[in-house]
Formats: C-alpha cells, structure tokens, sequence
C-alpha cells in the first residue's frame, strides 16, 4: 500500500503519542520534505505541540512537480500541495489528511484520503488502541481539534463505544 501523509495527521498523532500507528496500519508512509517543514515549524511555534518530533520511520519524499491547478491555490497550503503532487506521482492507495479543501481536492484527482479521525477508529477496530474516547476527548481539549458532535457520535459508534 502506498500511503502520502500530511501534517495535520502526522501533527496530531505524534500530540497523542499514537505515531506508532502509522507503520502497523500502513507499512511504509510518505511525505513530502514540505510536510517536515511545516510540522517542524508548527512544533517550535505552537505551545501545544512544542517538544514533538517529526517521526524518523515516515519517509521524505519530494514530487518531481507541483504542476496541477492547486499550485497556486489561496486555500491550499504549501504541505498540502506538495503531498497531493507526491500521492499523484506515486500513484498513492490512501492520502492521510484532515482539512476539507484539500480532501475536496485529493476528490477531485480522484485520490482516496483518510483523516486521523479514520486512523484512531481503523486502529479501534484492530485492537491496536483500547479506547478511542479519550484520545478524542484529549483532542479536543488539549489540541483544540474541532470535530462535529456528530461525527464524534459516529466514531465512537463505529469504534463500539458510547458517545
């Protein structure tokens, strides 16, 4: 399977000291020098995930190109583009990545996405995690990840536990 990560995911994993999921789940993960960029900086700027470390097993790979029409897009930030361009080129099986423009446009070039949200519950389902509740409940309180009450439901749902 070949998987391209974005920060956010890889981000907010790490924040929970659930990274280790990544490879069990996935095997070998992708992603651009631009996603360690960014999470380098988020992780020196941002109080809350000040300490984290971009993990050593996640496998920097740069595209060839950016060349599509999101290169310049005002919504997309500059990870987000250059996972997209790698998932292209590497014909990617999964795109990990939580914001909704770039979801839309990881649809768009018909690119199959998962979110951390997905990543917790796959892990659930696999007894890799005993509980997804707290994990979400630290999310939001601790790294201010917003999530709809009602995609909260729906993943403790799925995951057998109760909202």
């Amino acid at each position: 399977m070949i998987v391209v990560a974005d920060t956010s995911v890889i981000l907010n994993l790490c924040f929970l000291g659930q990274e280790p999921l990544l490879p069990v789940l996935f095997g070998t993960v992708h992603a651009p020098p631009q996603v360690a960029a960014e999470f380098v900086r988020l992780a020196a700027a941002d109080v809350r995930f000040q300490g984290l470390v971009f993990p050593a097993f996640i496998q920097r790979t740069a595209p060839q190109t950016t060349a599509h029409t999101w290169v310049h897009s005002p919504v997309l930030h500059a990870g987000e583009i250059a996972a997209l361009s790698l998932a292209q080129e590497l014909r990617a099986d999964l795109v990990l990545m939580d914001e909704a423009e770039g979801r839309a446009a990881a649809t768009a070039l018909k690119l199959t996405t998962m979110g951390l949200l997905g990543i917790l519950l796959q892990a659930r389902q696999r007894g890799l995690i005993s509980s997804v509740s707290p994990l979400l409940d630290r999310l939001e309180r601790d790294a201010r990840f917003w999530m709809a009450p009602s995609l909260r439901a729906a993943i403790l749902g799925a995951a057998g536990e109760s909202p």
